[in-house]
């Protein structure tokens, strides 16, 4: 009976480290916290400017320069998140042409509005899950075998 309970302790020790998620050392987690924070920071100044262009149709120039700083820290440690913000900070002039380009009496083409609109919402989303992604837990050791097993990307 002894060996069975050994054996029965030693398979909840593997299951355990196996099902464990893995930690970010503290550095890299606060390197992660400040880019985060900054490019959300960012995202929030910008939807700021937008509103302001939604009431004053006063064209803006949106910033950019926290994702420059930020964006290869959330590369490394948030791969899904970061291609969804950066194709958001891809699509940025797009967004600030449309605000520019105004018709009689300052009125805006449908498409742009759209344009725009659109950008707000995915701009509102990025924030959300830079934000969720902060506080999700790392994939653990038997997340990484299954994703390499099928080819894909742990789930982050």
């Amino acid at each position: 009976m002894p060996l069975l309970a050994a054996i029965a302790v030693a398979l909840a020790a593997l299951a355990f480290a196996v099902t464990r998620p893995e930690r970010r050392p503290p550095e890299a987690q606060r390197a992660l916290d400040r880019a985060v924070a900054a490019v959300d920071r960012e995202l929030a100044a910008d939807l700021e400017l937008t509103a302001m262009f939604d009431q004053t149709k006063q064209a803006f120039v949106l910033e950019n320069g926290q994702w420059a700083i930020h964006g290869a820290v959330i590369a490394r440690e948030l791969p899904p998140t970061h291609a969804f913000v950066a194709d958001l900070y891809r699509r940025l002039p797009d967004a600030e042409t449309a605000m520019e380009r105004r018709g009689p009496a300052g009125s805006l083409r449908d498409e742009d509005r759209l344009l725009v609109e659109a950008w707000e919402g995915d701009a509102r989303e990025a924030q959300r899950r830079l934000r969720a992604a902060l506080i999700e837990r790392p994939p653990s050791l038997l997340d990484r075998l299954i994703a390499r097993s099928f080819r894909r990307p742990a789930r982050a």
